[in-house]
């Protein structure tokens, strides 16, 4: 019997307020679930804006302790109610008073099963990120799920092909990867990068951006989220680079073994050649 997974992503414009936004992207979730939906996962820091367009201390407000804060709370509830595993990407406040880009991962049943903290963090413009996150420290965590093993790695990261390696080394055998991109100098990548992850990782990937125009800048988030096979095949078609859209495939988790097979890319690894990798 086959081994599928029916996975949701989601892009969606920015709503006004951050309780409009849950909610927002709750009911999407009810809609993934309706269509028979296992996991899903939403955009990066997915109740608010792209805030990182502008450095003001207000945005901080945003953030919250991971997992006992309120929206952690609430779609724990909401994995409950849609037997759905939820990665939820969010503005972390730690107890110390440190901030983080963060993926919480909450099973199918509510449970809380850990976080990921972006561990690549730009600072150019219209991306200034370092004024609100500290780099990860978490490393590159695995969870396992109802699902299966799943990894996130958050917009940035993508640029940097170790982390993709790492989740692929810990077990991932789907990593989503939410983003806020914008039109402009990484757009070409966008449809160059993720696939090639997958191919060189042999695993499933699902990249999701945001849409629309926001508050803060002038930056044009182009949407065109997508699943994307281990061969490297855009799986049915991206979403729309204009319009709200939510995506939902059936990724077929034994097409691993079989490329792995194909191409034994872990087998013929030479870690014993890689020391420069971890020069400074």
């Amino acid at each position: 019997m086959a081994n599928v997974v029916r996975a949701a992503i989601l892009q969606t414009a920015w709503t006004g307020d951050k309780d409009s936004m849950i909610e927002h992207n709750a009911k999407y979730a009810r809609q993934a679930a309706e269509q028979g939906a296992q996991v899903m996962c939403f955009q990066e820091i997915f109740y608010g804006p792209y805030f990182c367009q502008v450095q003001e201390n207000e945005h901080f407000d945003y953030a919250e302790p991971i997992p006992d804060g309120p929206t952690t709370r609430k779609m724990q509830e909401l994995a409950k109610e849609t037997g759905m595993v939820l990665v939820l990407p969010m503005f972390e406040k730690e107890d110390s008073g440190f901030y983080y880009n963060t993926a919480a991962v909450v099973d199918a049943d509510g449970t809380y099963l850990g976080k990921y903290r972006k561990n690549h963090i730009p600072h150019v413009s219209g991306f200034w990120e370092k004024f609100y996150f500290r780099p990860g420290n978490m490393g590159y965590p695995v969870f396992d799920t109802a699902v299966g093993r799943i990894g996130v790695y958050v917009c940035y990261d993508r640029h940097f092909p170790e982390g993709w390696r790492a989740l692929g080394l810990h077990g991932a055998k789907i990593v989503f990867n939410p983003s806020a991109t914008s039109r402009g100098l990484s757009m070409y990548l966008w449809n160059l990068e993720q696939p090639a992850a997958a191919v060189a990782n042999e695993y499933f990937i699902g990249a999701i951006n945001r849409v629309g125009k926001e508050p803060f800048g002038d930056n044009d988030f182009y949407g065109s989220s997508y699943f994307v096979d281990p061969r490297g095949q855009v799986i049915g078609e991206p979403a729309s680079d204009t319009d709200e859209e939510l995506v939902v495939r059936d990724l077929d988790l034994d097409m691993i073994d079989t490329v792995r097979k194909t191409w034994a890319f872990y087998r013929d690894r030479r870690p014993d050649t890689y020391g420069d990798l971890c020069a400074p």
